[in-house]
C-alpha cells in the first residue's frame, strides 16, 4: 500500500478529490492494479505544438480572395485537427480577464457553499462520483450553467452580485464566435443561409447552450491523475478561453499532443454532432486535461447545443449515421458510461452498427 504524505487532504475550499483518489488507488490496488497502470496518463516528455490560427478580421475582410483564403483555412483545420485558435475574435481581454476574477471568487468559496447552497441553480459538479477507476477520475470542479439561467431572477449568485452580469457579457461574446465559425463551416460544406439567417445548426437559438466555468486544483498526485479524463465532446462546436498554465492535449496522428497556449486567442474544437452532421467531414478529436501539481488552472467554456428533441441532421446524403436527436445521443451517452464506465458516441449511431470506430 503507497504511503500518502501528511497535508495531501482537501481544504475546505477544495473538493474532497484526494479522499476520491485515495478510495480509487486501494480499490485498484485490492484489484491487482497498480497506479502506474490504472489509467492512461503518459509519464513521457510531451511534444507541445500550436494549434492552426485563424484570425476572424480576415473573414470579415472585403477582398473576397482573404475570406474564403480564411474559411478555407478554417475548413482545413476542423478536418485535419478537429481543433484550431481564432485571433481578432471580438472578445474583449479586459472582459476575460474580469471573468477569470470573478471565476476565482467562486471557486474561493467553502466547498460546502459551493456542494450545497444551490448556487447557480446547483450548477455544481466535481471530480467523477460514479467513477470505478483513477482512469476516470477528473481532478476538477466546474460550474456547468445553462444559458437563460444566467439571467434568471431565481438563479442564486450568492454576495458575488457582480459575477451574473460578467457571465451574461462572456456568454453572449462567445455566442457571436460560435455562430460565426459554425456558419463559416457549414457554408464550406454548401450549407446556405435563409432569410438573412443561418440555419445551421438547427434547433440552436441561444437559449440551448451551456457556459462552464471550470477549476483545476493543483494536483498532489498530478503524475497519477487526470485534470479532465479523456473524451470528446458531445456539442456541436465548443468555444474555450484558457489561462497561460497549459495542460490541455489532443490527439493528432494517433498521439496525445500537448497545445501551447497563446495569449489573446480562443480555442475552436469540433463537436460529436458536428462530425455526424458534416457526414465525418470535420473530426470530434479526443482531448484531455493533464493535472498540475503546482498552479491551478481557470477556464471557461461555451458549448454550442440544439434542443433535446432536434434532429441532428446531415448537410448531404448518402450519410454513415442514422437519424437521431440530441437527446437521444446523450441518453445513448449516458448509458455507456453508466454500463461501462466509459463513452462510446458516434460508433452506437452508425448505419452499419460497429462500436470499434468509425467506417
Amino acid at each position: 500500500m503507497l504511503a500518502f504524505a501528511e497535508g495531501t487532504s482537501c481544504t475546505t475550499t477544495d473538493p474532497p478529490l484526494a479522499d476520491s483518489y485515495r478510495a480509487l488507488l486501494c480499490r485498484g490496488e485490492l484489484e491487482g492494479v497498480g497506479a502506474a497502470s490504472a489509467h492512461a496518463v503518459e509519464s513521457l516528455a510531451m511534444l507541445e505544438r500550436d494549434l492552426p490560427i485563424i484570425d476572424l478580421e480576415r473573414l470579415a475582410s472585403r477582398d473576397s480572395r482573404e475570406s474564403k483564403a480564411c474559411a478555407d483555412a478554417m475548413a482545413r483545420a476542423a478536418s485535419e485537427w478537429g481543433f484550431f485558435q481564432v485571433v481578432n475574435h471580438g472578445v474583449g481581454r479586459d472582459l476575460l480577464e474580469e471573468m477569470r476574477r470573478e471565476q476565482a471568487k467562486l471557486f474561493r468559496l467553502p466547498f460546502r457553499t459551493k456542494d450545497k447552497a444551490g448556487l447557480l441553480n446547483g450548477s455544481y459538479r466535481w471530480g467523477n462520483p460514479t467513477a470505478t477507476s483513477l482512469g476516470q477520475l477528473s481532478w476538477s470542479e466546474s460550474f456547468h450553467v445553462p444559458l437563460p439561467s444566467i439571467s434568471r431572477e431565481d438563479c442564486d449568485y450568492g454576495k458575488l452580485n457582480s459575477l451574473r452580469g460578467v457571465m451574461q457579457v462572456v456568454a453572449d461574446a462567445m455566442s457571436r464566435v460560435a455562430y460565426t465559425v459554425a456558419g463559416t463551416l457549414a457554408e464550406n460544406l454548401g450549407q446556405e443561409a435563409g432569410g438573412g439567417e443561418p440555419v445551421f445548426p438547427a434547433g440552436c437559438d441561444g437559449t440551448t447552450c451551456f457556459l462552464r466555468l471550470n477549476r483545476y486544483p493543483a494536483c498532489p498526485f498530478a503524475a497519477d491523475s487526470f485534470g479532465m479524463v479523456p473524451h470528446t465532446d458531445s456539442d456541436f462546436l465548443t468555444i474555450l478561453c484558457q489561462d497561460q498554465v497549459g495542460g490541455l492535449q489532443l490527439i493528432k496522428d494517433s498521439h496525445w499532443v500537448a497545445v501551447k497556449p497563446r495569449a489573446n486567442a480562443l480555442i475552436v474544437n469540433v463537436g460529436d454532432l458536428f462530425q455526424a452532421w458534416s457526414n465525418n467531414s470535420y473530426k470530434s478529436v479526443e482531448h484531455k486535461v493533464v493535472a498540475n501539481s503546482k498552479a491551478e488552472r481557470f477556464s471557461v467554456a461555451y458549448f454550442m447545443c440544439p434542443l433535446s428533441d432536434s434532429p441532428v441532421g446531415t448537410y448531404g446524403e448518402p450519410s454513415p449515421y442514422k437519424p437521431f436527436t440530441f437527446g437521444e445521443y446523450r441518453r445513448s451517452v449516458r448509458d455507456d458510461v453508466e454500463r461501462t464506465g466509459k463513452k462510446i458516441g458516434l460508433p452506437n449511431f452508425l448505419k452499419r452498427s460497429t462500436v470499434h470506430g468509425l467506417d
